[in-house]
């Protein structure tokens, strides 16, 4: 489990008046920068599910594959790291050492790395009951890209 260090104290941040301890960013823009940056740095099959209307656990999910167990190392890391960047909420990564499927939560949107043959054993999209195509719409229905 990895987390990023704050620089200041948790404390010393909610002291501040109108100091916001994260980012208070859209749920669809902080899944399009997201989405974006693991499509830019070679994450294949990127496909959005909305969860928002089950009251689970996460507003969004986002599953893809990566080419290697480094690969998929490298894109959680990265994420890991814009999320600081932008102070987007981000809670912890697990599976990383095993690297086969690797879990980025960050609360509202959790995203599952996976090597293609771990992808093809737990077909995440199938147990959500959404097909990739109809996944990867939005909440409105248009196909997102």
């Amino acid at each position: 489990m990895e987390q990023i260090p704050s620089t200041e104290n948790t404390e010393v941040q909610a002291a501040r008046p109108g100091r916001k301890r994260y980012a208070d960013v859209p749920l669809a823009e902080k899944l399009a920068v997201v989405t974006a940056w693991l499509e830019e740095h070679k994450a294949e099959r990127v496909v959005s599910l909305n969860l928002s209307e089950q009251g689970g656990f996460a507003d969004a999910l986002l599953v893809l594959t990566a080419g290697s167990m480094r690969h998929a190392q490298s894109l959680a890391d990265g994420v890991a790291a814009l999320c600081h960047e932008r102070n987007y909420e981000y809670l912890r990564i697990e599976g990383y050492e095993a690297g086969q499927w690797i879990l980025v939560d960050l609360n509202d949107i959790v995203i599952n790395i996976f090597l293609e043959p771990v992808r093809e054993l737990y077909r995440l999209e199938a147990l959500w009951g959404q097909s990739p195509a109809r996944a990867a719409a939005g909440p409105g229905g248009e196909a997102s890209a």
